[in-house]
This record gives structure tokens, sequence and C-alpha cells, in this order.
């Protein structure tokens, strides 16, 4: 009679899966529920992130999941593509605003991360520390 057992690594890595996946479950049912237009995926992501600020510190083993997953995250870009390819013919006609919302969107995302940068530096100035997190 065989018997599968598993290794720590395994058994770490199946729980901090299922808990990603759970806080995604959930935060697909509260979309569901409520009707909000925002994926459920980032509510469960804002759930995931709310857990890991009450409890002070992402554990060692979730930040190996973690970095297993972004290791393997252009696999998660295939179904999109697949879906640009297919709707090809609706981006096409879309063409110009699709491209206005790009590059508006992308002058906002450097304009904030700017002023994030200005802001974190003036407060490393007041504090004395450089942005990298040295000192003098």
């Amino acid at each position: 009679m065989s018997r599968f057992t598993m290794t720590a690594k395994e058994k770490y890595m199946l729980f901090y899966l299922t808990l990603i996946f759970c806080c995604q479950l959930v935060g697909e049912l509260f979309i569901a529920t409520t009707g909000l237009p925002v994926p459920g995926p980032v509510i469960g992501m804002a759930i995931m992130f709310l857990g890991l600020l009450v409890r002070g510190s992402v554990p060692a083993d979730l930040g190996k999941v973690a970095d297993a997953l972004i290791g393997n995250l252009s696999l998660l870009f295939v179904p999109a593509g697949v879906g640009v390819i297919l709707h090809a013919g609706l981006i096409a006609a879309e063409l110009v605003p699709i491209t206005v919302a790009l590059i508006l969107s992308t002058i906002l995302t450097i304009a904030a991360t700017g002023v994030c940068m200005s802001w974190m530096g003036s407060r490393a100035g007041a504090s004395g520390k450089t942005v990298d997190g040295g000192g003098d």
C-alpha cells in the first residue's frame, strides 16, 4: 500500500496558494453580491493586503510562493493575448480612444510617480536619510 506524503515545502506552498485563491474567491463573492464595477481579484488583493497589515509583515513562505508566481507571470498573459487577437476588429474600430486613453494614463502615471518621489525625497531629506534608506 503506497501512501503519498508531502514535504514541508509542498505543504507551505499549497497552504499559501490556497490562501491567495481564497482571498480572490472572497473578492469575487463580494463583487457578485454588491455589483461594484471592480474586478474581484482586486478586492481579494485588498483583503490580503489588509490581513498582512494586521499581521505586520509578509510571512517568508508567502513571499516564496509570490516569487514563484511572479517568475511565471508571463504565462498569465497568454489568455489576454488571445483575447486581443480575437477582438482585433473591435480594437481597430476604437483605436483612437484607446490610444488617447493609453497616452493620458501614461502621462498621469509618470506625473504621479514624480510627485510621490518628490514627496518621499523631501521626507527623507528632513529626516537625514537618503531615499534608498541609508544614513549620512
